[in-house]
């Protein structure tokens, strides 16, 4: 896939997470997510800051609020940024902002793809809904995932196992076999047990 085709399914998954948003209750907004530690809410806040990066000094300041670490400054960040808006709001950003190539300083396109693709099933899965990966993108996903140390560190961690799509070609590691369609296999690369 090309920078282009990474923007348009970004965009795409962007406009369903919201619509999916739009969905929801008051209790399902509440509900922990598969990220640990995180509410639906709290996810969707982390989408929809996606595309308002802050600045280098801010970005430097939340980390030293969080005492260095990467994902309490994520998590902090969302947390505090779904207080001050309603949940339809959340959505509101998510949807109109979908088209948006703003980036955080750190991140770049195939990051982003990774992390709406993941936290769309951090929302559905944990509500019992159903919501397909484009496959490609999946496989793109994981690619890099794989390929890349922090945040993840999936080659560590997943030492020991081979890790083989079952729906695409794909597949990655040396060991015990584990078979599973890509969505999955992005998931358990992302850290999500399943």
């Amino acid at each position: 896939m090309d920078a282009e085709q990474y923007w348009t399914i970004i965009a795409a998954e962007r406009r369903a997470t919201a619509d999916l948003l739009a969905t929801l209750t008051e209790e399902q907004w509440r509900t922990p997510s598969l990220a640990e530690g995180w509410l639906v809410r709290d996810v969707a806040a982390h989408l929809a800051l996606a595309s308002q990066p802050p600045s280098v000094p801010a970005l430097l300041r939340d980390l030293l609020r969080a005492w260095g670490s990467f994902d309490r400054m994520n998590h902090d960040t969302a947390v505090r940024y779904a207080e001050t808006r309603r949940n339809s709001q959340l959505a509101d950003e998510l949807h109109d902002n979908a088209e948006s190539r703003r980036l955080p300083a750190p991140t770049n396109y195939k990051n982003t793809l990774v992390d709406v693709l993941v936290h769309e099933q951090d929302i559905a899965r944990p509500l019992g809904i159903d919501r397909p990966m484009p496959l490609d993108a999946a496989r793109a996903g994981a690619d890099h995932v794989w390929s890349m140390g922090f945040p993840y560190r999936a080659q560590r961690k997943l030492r020991g196992y081979r890790l083989v799509a079952t729906d695409v070609d794909w597949a990655a590691g040396a060991g015990e076999e584990v078979r599973e369609p890509i969505s999955l296999l992005l998931l358990h690369l992302t850290g999500r047990n399943l």
